[in-house]
């Protein structure tokens, strides 16, 4: 059920009451999703989380709930001696052309693979190798900012810390930006999901996880890059003009990055046109929401079909769409032990401003 709250905004002024999500389930699946891309065409595409060892990479959700292997079942797969495949996808996004761009954080050098989904064809394929990529790296989400001709892979990794990776869509060219700044770097903050926490390792050596950027984002009119730590309460933001600009010193930049507002331990992020970010909020099995006044409220929460929803992406008709993959059961996020089992979901509800297909 949604949670229809009044609250107060910073400077003492009631918030308007949230409105009805009419949130529902669109499709059951059999094996934990990762992310999720709703292209301006409406198709919607789905990663296969690679806590899970899924055979198929990314597959497309169709209208009747079912799934098929894309963008065919040879690209789905492991790669093979043509070298046709994907390692692992997790991040994927639309752009308004229809094109999907597949972060592909797996193999000896991640990659990106850029996928027509109207032309049906490959479009490009640009690898992210050192130093973007560090020891330690997994390039988890991304962002596409088609005014910049940037693509920001959020590191969540790397031996000298999370990052954000800017790749350079005219040259292939990419470089870590960020790295070290208190705006990507996890707090000590505990996540209990299910009345548990959530700990990496396996038995003894199990730990409470602490992690770092991950959650980011691009405006719809391309001008802010929002993005944060998972174990952290702030939504940042920096322009996109500036995060793509390589003549700007790290000092200079980390000077432009600025605080939105406040956020739960969370996963994915997503916004819609009218500056609210949506947020999962996996403490709580709910996708809250920050907007202008930069105060977070629960939007939705479901105890059943909300456990650890993960990424977002608007979609047409003034929807947002969610994967819900119940990863803190997952044996990666459990001392080992997997005790996750289906069904896991995608799901929809109402955006309060207009949603913006790929976001």
């Amino acid at each position: 059920m949604a949670f229809l709250v009044s609250a107060s905004a910073a400077g003492g002024e009631a918030l308007p009451p949230l409105p009805d999500p009419e949130f529902e389930v669109v499709a059951t699946l059999e094996q934990g999703p990762g992310n999720i891309a709703v292209t301006p065409q409406g198709r919607i595409f789905i990663s296969q989380h690679q806590f899970y060892n899924p055979e198929y990479r990314v597959l497309e959700l169709l209208p009747d709930g079912s799934t098929v292997p894309w963008p065919s079942e040879a690209w789905s797969r492991a790669p093979g001696p043509d070298g046709l495949g994907l390692n692992a996808v997790l991040g994927l996004r639309s752009d308004p052309r229809g094109v999907v761009w597949l972060l592909d954080n797996g193999g000896d050098v991640p990659r990106v693979v850029a996928w027509d989904s109207v032309a049906d064809r490959l479009e490009r394929v640009i690898h992210v190798p050192a130093p973007a990529t560090r020891p330690g790296s997994l390039h988890n989400d991304l962002a596409v900012d088609v005014i910049n001709d940037a693509l920001y892979l959020a590191d969540v990794g790397g031996d000298n810390g999370p990052a954000i990776v800017v790749v350079d869509l005219k040259t292939g060219l990419s470089r870590r930006v960020l790295e070290g700044h208190p705006s990507v770097q996890a707090e000590d903050i505990a996540m209990i999901v299910e009345g548990r926490e959530v700990r990496l390792g396996e038995g003894a050596e199990a730990a409470p996880a602490r992690i770092g950027l991950n959650p980011i984002t691009i405006d719809p009119s391309y001008t802010w890059v929002y993005f944060g730590a998972m174990h952290g309460d702030d939504i940042w933001r920096v322009r996109a003009r500036d995060l793509a600009n390589p003549d700007l010193s790290a000092d200079e930049l980390g000077r432009r990055v600025e605080r939105y507002g406040e956020k739960p331990v969370s996963d994915g992020i997503s916004m819609d046109a009218g500056g609210h970010v949506y947020i999962t909020d996996v403490s709580n099995t709910a996708i809250g929401v920050t907007g202008p006044s930069g105060q977070y409220r629960v939007y939705i929460q479901d105890a059943e079909r909300l456990v650890w929803a993960d990424g977002i992406s608007g979609g047409p008709g003034g929807w947002m769409y969610a994967t819900v993959n119940k990863l803190n059961r997952s044996a990666v996020l459990n001392g080992g032990e997997d005790v996750s089992e289906a069904p896991y979901y995608v799901v929809r509800f109402r955006a309060i401003s207009e949603a913006v297909p790929g976001r």
